[in-house]
């Protein structure tokens, strides 16, 4: 995988009267290091001139997604473990659960695809299942 990639981030949240899809394509940077792959991407978020610093780790049985600049949270999601993390916001601070029900990584030499589904939970109270779809395409491949 080349250094510079083009990074494509969907989540969904299922609820009981609508799916929320949230995407995000942009360009970023790759690296491999201890047998971990590491994905840099900057965003703006709607509403906010501030950008958003964002790096994902993958490892073997775990993903990592964090998140620096308006808002700021650091996600871990192991399959099968529920794992719990402070999400800092312009209107708050929130404790969130994440419960990871599968993770699916498949890579190749120039694209790796990775898939999360986990039950979202927010001050203990039950908000929603999830899905992040992570897909990570080295430039200039089609």
């Amino acid at each position: 995988m080349t250094k510079d990639v083009l990074v494509s981030v969907a989540g969904l949240q299922f609820e009981v009267d609508q799916d929320a899809p949230i995407e995000v394509i942009t360009t970023g940077e790759y690296y491999f290091k201890n047998q971990k792959h590491f994905v840099l991407y900057e965003e703006i978020l709607d509403g906010y001139s501030e950008v958003t610093k964002n790096t994902v780790k993958v490892s073997d049985k775990q993903v990592e997604i964090m998140k620096k600049g308006s808002s700021n949270v650091h996600m871990i999601f192991e399959e099968n473990k529920k794992n719990m993390t402070y999400y800092n916001t312009p209107f708050g601070e929130l404790l969130i659960g994440i419960h990871t029900t599968l993770i699916d990584v498949k890579e190749e030499e120039d694209n790796i695809q990775i898939k999360i589904e986990y039950i979202l939970d927010v001050n203990y109270n039950y908000i929603s299942n999830c899905e992040i779809t992570i897909h990570i395409k080295a430039k200039g491949e089609k």
